[in-house]
């Protein structure tokens, strides 16, 4: 049987590709879940959620995590300002990550804490678009319980 792992995406990660691509790459978020889910897609098929609103992100995590192995979460600009979705995250009972694209500690100071990462089981920090893959590879390593 396949897992399913969750992939949600906060604000403006809907820009990848375009957004400040020094920072962030040049690389759709697109492009990059198709050669992911290729690599993946004999063991696990990703449900994938983009959203630039944090009551979004609240019910989707809400309404597909009883479904899902594991979880893999950018809120961006969210992650250092929800306790909602810190509190979401916290009753989930499956792998969590938190992944970032950037080195959130090399950038302004308002981004160096994160309401996630004491939920989570993993934080990925400054590793592009590769972050994701390295998450979904955790999440799939762990036995469920």
């Amino acid at each position: 049987m396949k897992k399913n792992i969750l992939i949600i995406n906060g604000p403006n990660l809907n820009l990848l590709g375009t957004r400040e691509p020094e920072i962030y790459g040049d690389v759709s978020f697109g492009t990059f879940l198709h050669n992911l889910e290729s690599k993946i897609q004999d063991y696990a098929r990703v449900t994938y959620y983009q959203s630039n609103s944090e009551g979004g992100i609240i019910d989707f995590i809400q309404e597909n995590s009883s479904e899902a192995d594991g979880l893999v979460i950018n809120a961006g600009a969210y992650t250092h300002t929800s306790v909602a979705i810190r509190d979401a995250l916290a009753n989930l009972k499956i792998p969590k990550v938190e992944v970032h694209i950037s080195n959130v500690h090399r950038r302004e100071s308002f981004r160096h804490h994160s309401y996630l990462s004491p939920v989570c089981d993993g934080i990925i920090i400054g590793m592009g678009l590769d972050g994701y893959e390295y998450a979904v590879d955790f999440v799939l390593s762990v036995d469920p319980e």
